[in-house]
């Protein structure tokens, strides 16, 4: 991560609660940075706008470094960036219009990552219909989200219980992911010189979580398991 210290090595656990959001796959060995510079060449190119929806803390950061790097080198126009941040009821309100009026090529990030509320669904709203537009999303789309159903290739959405047509491109980076993949979980796991007694996985689709349940259990050897939803567990003192 490029804002982010690398996870330091874990002496030992008794217990081990342990995500798996990516347990099942490894992060795509595509450039996630020169992606970005892609789509945004592109868009402001034929005059559109990348709309760019990012969970507020950590990835929004990440996103910015990217873009300035991508100026810094001169691989991106100078084109302006929108950061759209949380602030007072009416500047926002004013803000806002201010962005669905702009008629330049421009990149605006705003939350949240999955489009599922936030500032982003109203940018979303005037970016989808024009084809000139690009929506990019930088993370992890859970199932069942606007979001995901955007990046499978929705052709309407619905936001604030209007329908709006989707006639702006699609596309998805999965680079800038919080989340260890498969691999990276795995090489952390065996940097731990103590061995959990349990270990519990959480935070991951059933299929990706119960691949990773199998791969720890046949490589390392430790009992794991992937809780039932609201089962309660009684922890060893």
């Amino acid at each position: 991560d490029t804002i982010m210290r690398a996870p330091a090595p874990l002496e030992g656990a008794d217990t081990l609660i342990l995500e798996s959001t990516y347990g099942d796959r490894r992060h795509p060995a595509d450039d996630a940075e020169a992606t970005i510079g892609a789509v945004i060449r592109e868009t402001a190119a034929r005059g559109g706008t990348v709309l760019i929806p990012s969970f507020a803390v950590g990835r929004a950061q990440t996103v910015m470094l990217a873009i300035a790097r991508l100026k810094q080198r001169g691989e991106i126009p100078d084109l302006p960036v929108f950061l759209d941040s949380p602030m007072a009821t009416d500047a926002t309100a004013l803000y806002r219009k201010a962005l669905a009026q702009l008629r330049v090529p421009s990149v605006i990030i705003s939350a949240s990552g999955m489009a599922t509320g936030g500032r982003v669904l109203h940018h979303l709203k005037n970016i989808a219909p024009d084809p000139r537009n690009h929506v990019l999303f930088v993370g992890f789309q859970a199932g069942g989200t606007r979001g995901a159903h955007l990046v499978a290739g929705a052709r309407e959405v619905k936001i604030h219980g209007a329908w709006f047509d989707v006639r702006a491109q699609v596309s998805q980076v999965d680079g800038y992911s919080a989340h260890a993949d498969a691999d990276e979980i795995m090489r952390w796991l065996r940097s731990m010189r103590r061995a959990p007694s349990q270990v519990y996985l959480c935070h991951g689709e059933p299929e990706a979580a119960d691949t990773l349940r199998q791969r720890i259990e046949e490589q390392l050897g430790w009992a794991t398991r992937v809780p039932e939803h609201m089962e309660s567990v009684e922890l060893p003192l």
